[in-house]
């Protein structure tokens, strides 16, 4: 869609600056890696030779680093649906949840809570709140079963 002279010189202008940040970048990346010791900023000479050397920076795109992203994540999620298969065999009530620190947490399936009596993270507070109400509701009619 974007055809228009101005759009044409637009793009024009980022890839120029593109060229321009990726030359500082790679400077900054060397020397956070301690490759390079001096300051000074490089030549467009350096940065071919540098990329000719050992010494190469990879530039990835987004759709590389998400393919790599979702093949790591479905091997884990296949180790973990064995794993899974062998703990949820028995029908226990228990469930348990790998956080991102990677601690351990158990949760109760009918209730959702752990067993510090938390709901889980992703757990949507309008679904506490309705589970909460039905749970009331039980009791209540359980107390007028009993009154009779």
């Amino acid at each position: 869609m974007a055809k228009s002279i101005r759009s044409k010189w637009k793009r024009k202008c980022r890839a120029i600056k593109r060229e321009r940040y990726a030359v500082k970048e790679l400077a900054r990346l060397k020397k956070t890696l301690g490759i390079k010791d001096d300051d000074s900023k490089p030549a467009e000479s350096e940065v071919m030779e540098a990329d000719q050397n050992e010494e190469q920076v990879i530039f990835l795109d987004a759709g590389e680093v998400t393919k790599k992203a979702k093949s790591k994540k479905k091997k884990v999620e296949a180790a973990a649906e064995e794993e899974e298969d062998e703990a949820m065999s028995s029908d226990d009530e228990k469930v348990q949840v790998a956080d991102d620190d990677g601690k351990k947490r158990v949760f109760s399936s009918k209730t959702l809570k752990d067993e510090n009596g938390q709901y889980p993270v992703w757990l949507h507070k309008r679904k506490i709140a309705k589970m909460n109400n039905t749970i009331k509701k039980k009791i209540k009619k359980r107390s007028k079963k009993r009154r009779r």
